[in-house]
């Protein structure tokens, strides 16, 4: 097996560790990349395992960047949320595979977590690698690796509301946001919003949005409904589209991709929605990476 066969047997994976851990589509590919020119200019006759040994590499990259990127993250304007990525073509049962580690709320909360913490939940909880091994991707000690991992799922279990929602259901709460902020049905939309709801916007500073997080079903209907009327967005069209694992809606001014918003559901009822408009967050819906 020649080096672009044997690196290009590890690449969905090892895109899918980079992605969760940065939450951006082009920095992942970028970790990627170099973990390909550093794997050309190894000596692999000392290399036992290609891919643990490129997991180290790509871990590795991804711990530097975290670090490297936070100054430049403290100064984003407004909301700061992952980029979107679609996993449509699938099926649903690829797609209910991946929707905890993929989904926006997940992203969102691994963020709070250091970048070391990060990368040892990740490799355990998601891509199932043993304590030996992380311990040897992140040069500590098995026992530190365990303690590391303890402390993070003490983190995200805590954050983290678990209600067990099918992809049927979550699509069926979906359609009905869309079709009645489609029609302009304040009373469905409250309905459909838990009384706690939130609505983020990832703007980044260069689209039209609601420049702060929005709380509470009537200010969120009142927003939406609102936008809806006003000429600009009365030409946006609205599609259904699976992105980080759920069934998500797209919103486009002709041929071109507006926004992407994508919902944790909860008994029934939407509890967050995301929404990314900032336009250099959309590329890949348009040039989806191949992700794990």
């Amino acid at each position: 097996m020649d080096d672009l066969d044997s690196f290009n047997q590890n690449r969905s994976a090892l895109f899918g560790v980079a992605y969760r851990m940065l939450g951006s589509v082009a920095d992942a590919e970028d970790m990627v990349q170099e973990a390909y020119l550093r794997w050309q200019c190894e000596d692999r006759e000392h290399v036992e395992s290609a891919k643990a040994y490129l997991t180290t590499v790509v871990t590795r990259l991804c711990i530097d960047h975290v670090r490297s990127a936070r100054v430049r993250r403290e100064v984003y304007p407004g909301d700061w949320l992952p980029e979107p990525i679609p996993t449509d073509g699938r099926g649903p049962a690829h797609a209910a595979e991946v929707a905890e580690s993929l989904s926006t709320a997940f992203l969102v909360l691994l963020q709070s977590l250091g970048p070391g913490e990060r990368a040892a939940f990740l490799l355990r909880e998601v891509f199932d690698y043993d304590y030996e091994t992380i311990a040897d991707v992140l040069g500590k000690t098995p026992s530190s690796c365990r303690q590391m991992v303890k402390r993070a799922r003490g983190r995200v279990t805590q954050r983290r509301r678990r209600f067990a929602v099918s992809p049927e259901e979550h699509e069926r709460v979906v359609i009905k946001f869309m079709e009645a902020s489609a029609g302009g049905d304040y009373e469905s939309l409250v309905t459909l919003l838990s009384e706690d709801a939130e609505l983020v916007t990832d703007h980044g500073g260069k689209a039209l949005a609601a420049r702060r997080m929005i709380c509470g079903p009537d200010k969120i209907a009142r927003l939406i409904l609102g936008l809806r009327k006003k000429g600009e967005f009365a030409q946006f069209t609205t599609e259904l589209r699976f992105v980080n694992g759920a069934m998500s809606m797209i919103t486009r001014r002709g041929d071109a991709l507006h926004g992407v918003m994508t919902f944790e559901i909860e008994d029934g009822h939407i509890r967050r929605m995301f929404h990314v408009v900032n336009p250099d967050k959309l590329h890949a819906l348009d040039h989806p990476p191949s992700a794990n």
